[in-house]
């Protein structure tokens, strides 16, 4: 399991009486969620019940219709320049790669640290290539996105995003477009990245990494979060019909 939050650290991630709607359909109902710095969040429920939106929700690329999200005691901002800071220390895998096929791994890795950040090329490629290294694709740093599986494209994805040096990492549903055998090399990175202490928002349905990586499991269904619990507790007691419902379907009997 990752490293177990401290209750008297500050949240790094604080959502007050949230409520999402697109249009007449409320996606996100109360929805009140504190997060600890080094905490390991893994929200998982049925298709449908607000798991991606809620993620989406943490960095503003979906905004909320009221109630407040802040980032290490910093409310999101609305727009412009102050948006742009907070999203730089938030980064985000998405299940599509995202990567620009016009760019070596390396050049995508590097472009936001030199564009945003306004890193120095030389030290942003080196730091790049330890990155590259760390989610074990650094051979692969001259070649371009179409030239490499979609595990290592969705590597490349992490590595960029942590090139931002983000307070807290948002992942959401990163395996589900992968081939089956691709699922655990993606996985290992994240669950490395959890033992090293970082704050993670992880949108999966992959129950074994929830297992053995989370600190907490969410469970949402209908825009609402239904229960929380440490992963033993919620997979093995699960105390809301609906998350037994959930469980029994998809855990191994």
């Amino acid at each position: 399991m990752a490293h177990a939050p401290t209750s008297t650290a500050p949240a790094m991630v604080q959502m007050t009486a949230v409520q999402k709607h697109f249009g007449d359909h409320h996606v996100l109902k109360d929805i009140d969620l504190t997060i600890a710095p080094r905490e390991v969040v893994v929200v998982v429920g049925p298709s449908g019940s607000g798991k991606s939106t809620l993620c989406r929700c943490i960095n503003r690329l979906e905004t909320i219709t009221s109630g407040s999200i802040s980032v290490d005691g910093v409310e999101l901002p609305s727009e412009g320049k102050a948006l742009a800071r907070l999203r730089a220390e938030v980064g985000m895998v998405f299940q599509s790669f995202n990567l620009f096929a016009h760019r070596t791994i390396l050049d995508n890795v590097t472009l936001a640290p030199i564009k945003v950040l306004g890193q120095p090329r030389k030290e942003a490629q080196a730091e790049g290539l330890q990155l590259l290294e760390r989610v074990g694709i650094a051979d692969k740093s001259d070649q371009f996105p179409a030239q490499l599986s979609g595990g290592q494209q969705q590597r490349a994805a992490i590595a960029r995003a942590l090139a931002m040096k983000p307070k807290v990492m948002l992942f959401d549903e990163p395996t589900s477009a992968l081939d089956p055998e691709m699922v655990s090399e993606v996985l290992d990175v994240m669950t490395s990245l959890a033992s090293e202490g970082m704050t993670m928002v992880v949108v999966t349905h992959e129950m074994g990494f929830a297992r053995r990586a989370a600190d907490r499991v969410i469970f949402m269904d209908d825009g609402r979060i239904v229960e929380q619990n440490t992963p033993a507790d919620f997979f093995d007691r699960a105390s809301s019909p609906r998350a037994q419902a959930f469980l029994s379907k998809i855990l191994p009997h």
